[in-house]
């Protein structure tokens, strides 16, 4: 399945029903009177956020939705049908833009999660409701009022406790498969991740969560070099951003700074989001080079650096529960020094 993060559909409700002008006419019965039924509602456009899905895929291939029209009204008072309902089942995460792509209608951010986008129009009356003393033949109704439309852009933001942030090559792809059991494409030139990855990292069976890979960034990424900046969205609901620097090359504290200020410059709160820095690919290095390209990077961040290594497995259960740690500080069950914050759920009692 492609992954599709951004689609631009048209929707539109339906129209409601005209109301019908009709008269009761039957034997025995000679001043039957008005007897019209009012038309139907127009149908509604509605989004509703599923489980199951990780891509807009479905509206790359159909952009235009539209509401069905209510039905029309009919003698003997016999009121038009409501116009069927349009929904767009889209996944966790997906916000909704104006035309300008700017500004937010929506954001989706749990499963189940139902919100009315156009509203259909009303049903016309029909010309039983405008008998009365001074007309008691009214030989007119209302049409139906007419239904909305708009253009709208999807944007999905995959739901992540923990972001992975690097130049290309940095062994994200590596470290994500080695973390969880994601399978993401891995090779020995950069840029071979073109799409998110997400991963389950599973400690135990009660601590679980979810990572998110996105395509390496280069200098220049926030001004639309690269790959990256287009999917810098995906890890900006992550409590945390792990920050993986390739410990081979040879100016890891460039590399470093390059990173820092590609999220600095691309804003929407990523630069504040808590970094628990690593140094990969220390399989590949002797213990002088790890030590030195370690104080190196420190000097950088002012942080001192985890070591790990994607292709050995060396350091990522510590860096694992590093990241385990913050997510826990982000839903709130423990605080900054580690102890658990005792839960303020009402629970069973004697």
């Amino acid at each position: 399945m492609k992954f599709l993060d951004q689609a631009k559909i048209y929707i539109r409700s339906g129209n409601g029903g005209a109301g019908s002008v009709s008269f009761r006419r039957e034997k025995f019965i000679p001043n039957g009177g008005p007897d019209g039924g009012d038309g139907g509602n127009g149908g509604s456009v509605w989004i509703e956020a599923v489980e199951g899905l990780n891509t807009l895929i479905d509206y790359r291939y159909r952009q235009h939705f539209k509401a069905d029209t209510g039905h029309h009204g009919q003698g003997r008072q016999m009121h038009g049908a409501k116009g069927e309902d349009v929904v767009l089942k889209v996944p966790v995460g997906t916000q909704v833009l104006g035309e300008d792509k700017e500004t937010v209608v929506l954001d989706l951010t749990e499963i189940g999660q139902s919100e009315c986008l156009l509203r259909g129009g009303n049903g016309g009356w029909g010309n039983v409701r405008f008998k009365g003393p001074g007309n008691q033949a009214p030989r007119h109704a209302n049409p139906g009022q007419e239904g909305q439309e708009m253009w709208i852009w999807l944007r999905l933001k995959l739901i992540a406790d923990i972001g992975l942030a690097g130049l290309p090559n940095a062994g994200k792809s590596t470290f994500l498969a080695a973390s969880s059991a994601a399978r993401p494409k891995i090779a020995d030139y950069p840029f071979t991740t073109l799409a998110p990855n997400l991963g389950m990292v599973d400690l135990s069976p009660g601590e679980r969560f979810v990572i998110a890979d996105i395509p390496g960034l280069i200098e220049g990424a926030s001004e639309g070099a690269g790959l990256g900046v287009r999917f810098l969205g995906h890890v900006e609901r992550s409590a945390s951003l792990i920050h993986l620097v390739d410990g081979t090359q040879d100016d890891v504290a460039s590399a470093y700074r390059i990173i820092r200020g590609e999220l600095d410059a691309y804003g929407e709160g990523l630069a504040d989001k808590t970094e628990i820095l690593a140094l990969n690919k220390i399989d590949a290095l002797s213990p002088d080079e790890r030590e030195a390209k370690a104080a190196e990077l420190e000097a950088a961040s002012g942080k001192r650096p985890m070591l790990v290594s994607g292709v050995s497995g060396e350091g990522v259960s510590e860096l694992l529960r590093a990241a385990w740690a913050e997510v826990r500080k982000n839903r709130g069950e423990i605080d900054e020094e580690g102890d658990v914050i005792p839960s303020t759920a009402a629970g069973w009692a004697p």
